[in-house]
């Protein structure tokens, strides 16, 4: 499996650091962002998304998106099956763990391009919203704290069914529960971050 970059090395260069779990717009406690970060939506409303006018940039932005979404249900469906009793150990193993390894080389990438590359341009181009952009900066933080233990949690399974572990059935457990908790942050950062960047990309006319 391919280990995601160290947390250490991740802080983006451009955020500023998280603050404490308890700020209700850490990605694990909030619902939605302030009004005065959507403001995009006013001119750009999500229900457009789809018009053929959408900026080449914004509707690769939102493939993207959509394939983690899918990515994650696909890793979903793989444990449902498993837990349903429908698979056994090895059949888990053989279609979780790549889709696990998938997953975590796909997000970590993106987000690094994201925040080395995009997130700085986005704070000059609209003043209004660079503290949205910090949060969504911030998040990248949260989520590869996610990858790091999704990582751990699959070297783990895939150790205990190579070697015929007794406890590999509690180390599958494990992954899949990875797997399901991280799903709604990951959801929670997808949906913030298109409502403050793509109306911005629509805005601009921005290209790739």
């Amino acid at each position: 499996m391919t280990r995601p970059i160290p947390i250490a090395c991740w802080a983006a260069v451009s955020s500023r650091r998280p603050p404490p779990l308890s700020d209700p717009l850490h990605l694990a406690s909030r619902s939605g962002l302030p009004d005065e970060w959507r403001i995009g939506l006013t001119e750009f409303p999500r229900d457009r998304w789809q018009e053929p006018t959408v900026a080449e940039m914004a509707r690769f932005w939102l493939g993207v998106h959509e394939g983690f979404r899918r990515h994650r249900l696909h890793m979903k469906a793989v444990i449902d099956h498993w837990r349903g009793g429908h698979s056994d150990l090895t059949g888990l193993h053989g279609r979780l763990i790549p889709a696990v390894q998938q997953f975590l080389q796909h997000l970590d990438t993106h987000h690094r391009i994201e925040s080395g590359q995009y997130f700085p341009t986005f704070r000059t181009l609209d003043p209004r919203i660079a503290q949205g952009v910090d949060l969504l900066d911030r998040d990248h933080d949260v989520v590869h704290e996610q990858l790091e233990a999704l990582f751990q949690s699959a070297v783990g399974f895939h150790q205990g069914w190579q070697t015929k572990a007794p406890d590999a059935a509690d180390k599958a457990a494990r992954l899949a529960d990875t797997v399901i908790g991280m799903g709604p942050l990951v959801i929670r950062h997808l949906d913030d971050e298109e409502e403050i960047v793509i109306p911005l990309i629509q805005r601009h006319g921005l290209s790739g």
